[in-house]
C-alpha cells in the first residue's frame, strides 16, 4: 500500500511539470522578461477597455506593421496608419471587455512572441440604431521588440 501511494506521489509530481514556477493566471514560466513582457500587454489590454488611442499608440514601435491576413494587402498598416485605425475603431465600440489568456514567450534576441487566448466582447449600434452585442474569442500572437527601456509592439494590436 505504501509503495503503491508512494509511486503516485511521484508521478504526480512529475505530471505537475516538475517544478518550473509560472506567471499567475498563465502557463508562462516566472522570469523577469516574461513579467515585463505581460505587464506591457497588459497595458495595451487596459488601453483597449478604457478606448485610450493615445495610449496604444505610445505602445506601439515605429516599426508596427499590421498584416490585414488578405492576398491583397490593401488593408496592412504601418505606425502612421494606426492612429487612423484605432480612433475609427473606438468611435464604432462601446463596453468594451478584453481578457488575455497567456499561453507561450518565445524569445529570439530582442523580440517576444507571445502567443494567447483573447476574448472580446463590445457593443456597436446595428443599421436600425438598435445596441448590439459582439463577441469575439480567438488564439492570438503578439510580437514585441526591446527598444531602449521598454518592450514595444511590432504587431498585434
Amino acid at each position: 500500500m505504501r509503495r503503491t501511494l508512494l509511486a503516485m506521489l511521484v508521478l504526480a509530481a512529475a505530471a505537475c511539470g516538475g517544478g518550473v514556477r509560472t506567471i499567475q493566471g498563465t502557463e508562462v514560466p516566472d522570469t523577469p522578461d516574461n513579467r515585463a513582457i505581460i505587464a506591457t500587454i497588459e497595458k495595451y489590454r487596459l488601453a483597449v477597455e478604457r478606448k485610450d488611442a493615445p495610449a496604444l499608440v505610445m505602445l506601439a514601435s515605429r516599426d508596427y506593421w499590421e498584416d490585414g491576413g488578405t492576398p491583397s494587402g490593401a488593408d496592412d498598416y504601418g505606425y502612421a496608419g494606426l492612429k487612423q485605425v484605432l480612433a475609427t475603431r473606438f468611435q464604432q465600440a462601446d463596453e468594451i471587455r478584453y481578457s488575455i489568456h497567456y499561453l507561450r514567450i518565445r524569445r529570439h534576441r530582442d523580440q517576444a512572441f507571445v502567443e494567447a487566448h483573447v476574448h472580446a466582447s463590445w457593443t456597436v449600434k446595428d443599421a436600425r440604431g438598435e445596441v448590439v452585442r459582439r463577441d469575439k474569442k480567438s488564439q492570438e500572437q503578439f510580437v514585441l521588440r526591446y527598444e531602449g527601456d521598454r518592450w514595444k509592439f511590432l504587431s498585434g494590436m
